[in-house]
């Protein structure tokens, strides 16, 4: 039996530890891996409040950071669901609380990853320490996501108290390269210094090619990993190229070190895989009864002072969608970020262009997120505005699972687009997707067959093109139903199962 441990900031398998598509991988990989017979181990932060719902402390973790000796707690958690040879963990320490975005991550408009950092400093150097110290038995693989754990791969390579952790083989897998957790080496209290004023660094291995001055922890892991992988594909191959925004997203400053994994053969793409089995079902016709119910609950638990009128406004615009059902929705369920919503931001004529082709068609758009305060602002501003444009800026598992089902054509204009996995669920549910051909989305749609794509060589090109994109799907929708089944069809048959990805991962990221 081999034995696995996946070091992540999120893991859907446990309740309220979700952001984004990351939780969801972290959630499913380890199933997999349990179902060949094999043993994970999953931590992830407790972020002062995972283990305090039934949390069971396993051992206190004593460590050296700052010149000074922290202590953390390990406890083991329950997940939503039990699986043979999966066990579930978070770390507890003061310093390592809840963020602003999804109550994980910190936004620092000032200074980027500033408590960030910190906290996933303190995060795994106690994970290092609970390996040291046997805390999940002998491992094989440790799995990484993202910057978040990379410091990992620093421990193993430069810190003496965690010089056996060399035998242990490290798998590093890139969820978004555009988030890379960059820090100055010194001077600065959430700096590599500060934490580690013991260590003698090698500025050039670690250092941000572009900041030279600082250290760069998505560059960490691609550069001290045994394997780095990109979640699908085609983003290998975006992120091989140096980026040219807003035309094209690729390496965003690290081809290089992508180019030196890849050269060396430690580089692969393989795409995530979705759920078709023991999965959320939900109810038809319960679409704006969960709207509803998300918006009154959320309206008792946040304390921002807009947000009463903003929920009686929607909440108005929903309760007349019970009796008068619309008879075409678009939608869309993703964190309000740049990557996910840049042409909107950039080019809100195009989004009121959209409302006002559904408005004559007697069509609605549905948005639920939450993320940047300025897209926030911007979608707010646009529902006040637009009656048939109901964007509940909040998260609700029964409303999703209900957008899913219940949705006409599921879009995703992604500026640039790793994997994806709301493509997935939605031709899940046989919805048919418009998307931005890149990255995963590029792997997973095909026009006219599964769904709708535009592209182009430049930014007016691609704005063009995702009206026409629009245009033509609302064109099947109306006057071509026997084509629009035919897509609805080929879309719900389509499946990009964990089963296969695993198969890979084995194959060449475990090399088991």
């Amino acid at each position: 039996m081999n034995n696995f441990l996946f070091v992540a900031a999120e893991n859907d398998a446990i309740a309220n530890c979700k952001a984004g598509g990351m939780g969801d991988v972290v959630r499913d990989v380890p199933r997999q891996i349990s179902e060949r017979g094999d043993k994970v181990h999953v931590i992830v932060p407790s972020y002062s409040r995972l283990h305090r719902d039934g949390g069971t402390l396993k051992t206190r973790l004593t460590f050296h950071l700052r010149g000074t000796t922290y202590s953390a707690e390990l406890y083991e958690v329950i997940p939503k669901k039990e699986y043979n040879n999966i066990h579930h963990y978070v770390i507890h320490h003061p310093e390592i609380e809840a963020g602003d975005i999804a109550h994980i991550y910190h936004n620092n408009p000032v200074e980027p990853f500033y408590t960030d950092f910190i906290k996933y400093v303190i995060f795994c150097t106690a994970v290092a320490e609970a390996i040291k110290e046997d805390a999940f038995g002998s491992l094989d693989i440790v799995h990484m996501h993202d910057w978040h754990s990379s410091l990992m791969v620093f421990l193993k390579t430069y810190h003496p108290a965690y010089e056996s952790l060399k035998r242990i083989r490290f798998v590093y897998t890139i969820h978004n390269l555009a988030i890379q957790g960059i820090r100055p080496f010194g001077d600065n209290y959430s700096s590599l210094q500060n934490w580690f004023p013991d260590i003698s660094l090698d500025y050039d291995n670690l250092m941000d090619y572009r900041y030279r001055d600082c250290v760069n922890l998505m560059a960490l892991g691609i550069r001290l990993s045994d394997a780095v992988h990109t979640v699908s594909p085609s983003y290998k191959e975006d992120v091989l190229l140096p980026s040219s925004p807003p035309e094209f997203i690729g390496g965003e400053g690290l081809e290089k070190d992508l180019g030196q994994a890849e050269n060396q053969g430690r580089l692969y793409g393989i795409l995530n895989g979705s759920n078709y089995k023991n999965i959320r079902t939900a109810k038809k016709g319960n679409i704006y009864r969960n709207t509803v119910k998300a918006l009154f609950r959320w309206l008792q638990q946040e304390s921002k002072k807009y947000k009463a009128d903003f929920l009686a406004h929607t909440g108005e615009k929903v309760m007349e969608l019970v009796d008068n059902r619309p008879k075409f929705i678009i939608s869309s369920v993703a964190r309000l970020t740049e990557q996910k919503f840049y042409f909107f931001k950039r080019s809100p004529e195009v989004f009121i262009e959209i409302l006002k082709k559904l408005q004559k068609v007697d069509g609605i758009f549905m948005l639920l997120g939450t993320g940047a305060p300025e897209y926030e602002e911007l979608f707010r501003g646009l529902s006040y505005e637009h009656e048939n444009f109901i964007f509940t800026n909040g998260q609700s598992e029964d409303l999703i699972d209900s957008i899913y089902l219940e949705t006409d054509l599921y879009f995703m204009p992604s500026l640039f687009e790793p994997c994806g996995i709301s493509q997935m669920l939605s031709m899940r549910n046989g919805n048919p997707c418009l998307v931005h051909a890149t990255g995963g989305l590029k792997d997973t749609v095909e026009n006219m067959k599964t769904g709708f794509s535009f592209g182009g060589d430049s930014y007016d090109e691609k704005i063009n093109n995702m009206l026409l994109s629009f245009d033509q799907a609302l064109d099947v929708f109306q006057n071509d139903k026997p084509k629009w089944k035919k897509i609805q069809s080929a879309a719900k048959k389509m499946r990009f199962t964990w089963e296969k990805s695993v198969d890979e991962y084995y194959k060449v990221l475990y090399l088991l």
